[in-house]
């Protein structure tokens, strides 16, 4: 491990020469490349720092004892051994897990398209319960929420919902949210206090740029028609909805969500793109399926992963055995407790294939 280290600190030292380099200061697509690199080992390479900074004091603390010492500088100095020693150990947990393979989409943004499944109107209606609960953690964070498309229902829910979320480590912290979603609670149309089980779909797609996917625009057959609201009817005489089949594929998308057809479009191509990228990782993963395991789950969005139970106010997540009693502070968005729960088996399990490989 600490010949690695090594190698991952001459690197980092580099690329600070090679950034000052005017040939790479005049050239922005180098600059990005270079400068993302470093950002991303910044955080080994000071924990690294530290760890030799700690471990030379504690020899220096050990050797102390040799010397002829008073009883209480004697006593201090332990004090300070074990306090390097739980340092030392602290450090180098942290070290393993940040030398631990990172998924290169972590620090995307994401398109989430959230979707009523099995339950009709209280399907639609937890729908938009889960896109309010993804808003409130987006908020929390300082992650931009901008709606992409929405397929109203006449009572407030939503059949579908597609919005991306911006921000660094936006998909690190979402991407666990993948699968299908289930609401036990008694529905404000049912008369006779039953409690009905629905579910809705979540989709968490890393947002692809331009240059990760080549759209050819020959491969894409666009549609223009008027849009529509609830119920289907045309709210607008002017074609400014947008639908995209990537012919290739089949992939459909459709935007009109703006009255510019203009931004539809716009809005629609990045959809678009996000789900080609997963499609194309999707099957490049499916190749290689032994290489990323995770006890967390496979991903797939029809399985279940969540259940929200109103009456007993819980929300358990399935794929840990996590179960939390404060349904309403994590319907507000209170998600860290889950999601961190999660990150730390991902990365409990990776260790684990690491030390096992």
């Amino acid at each position: 491990m600490l010949q690695r280290l090594e190698s991952v600190v001459e690197r980092y030292e580099r690329l600070t020469h090679l950034l000052c380099e005017p040939n790479v200061m005049n050239d922005p697509a180098k600059l990005r490349e270079y400068s993302k690199e470093q950002s991303d080992i910044e955080e080994t390479v000071q924990a690294y720092r530290e760890y030799k900074s700690v471990s030379e004091q504690l020899q220096d603390a050990k050797a102390m004892l040799e010397d002829k010492l008073d009883d209480e500088m004697r006593e201090m100095v332990k004090m300070e051994i074990s306090d390097l020693e739980s340092r030392k150990e602290e450090l180098e947990e942290r070290i393993r897990i940040l030398l631990l393979p990172k998924d290169p989409n972590d620090d995307k943004n994401v398109i989430i398209e959230v979707r009523g499944a099995a339950g009709g109107d209280e399907a639609a209606l937890f729908a938009a319960d889960l896109y309010r609960m993804y808003t409130r953690y987006a908020e929390k964070h300082r992650f931009k929420v901008e709606v992409l498309e929405a397929n109203y229902t006449d009572i407030g829910g939503y059949k579908e919902i597609i919005f991306s979320v911006n921000g660094k480590g936006a998909y690190s912290r979402l991407k666990f949210e993948s699968g299908a979603h289930r609401v036990q609670r008694i529905p404000s149309t049912e008369s006779g206090g039953r409690i009905h089980t629905s579910t809705a779909t979540v989709a968490v797609l890393p947002e692809a740029e331009e240059v990760e996917v080549e759209v050819n625009e020959n491969d894409i057959r666009v549609d223009l028609f008027c849009s529509s609201g609830a119920g289907g009817q045309s709210v607008n005489t002017t074609k400014s909805a947008v639908r995209l089949t990537h012919v290739p594929t089949g992939i459909v998308v459709t935007c009109q969500d703006e009255k510019s057809q203009h931004k539809n479009k716009d809005k629609a191509m990045r959809v678009l793109r996000a789900r080609l990228l997963d499609k194309y990782q999707q099957e490049a993963a499916a190749e290689y399926a032994d290489v990323r395991k995770s006890a967390v789950g496979t991903g797939d969005r029809s399985e279940r992963i969540r259940t929200y139970n109103f009456p007993q106010s819980r929300v358990t997540d399935h794929r840990i055995g996590l179960t939390l009693h404060k349904l309403d502070q994590v319907l507000n968005g209170e998600m860290d407790e889950i999601i961190d729960a999660l990150i730390l088996n991902e990365q409990s399990e990776l260790m684990r294939n690491a030390e096992g490989a």
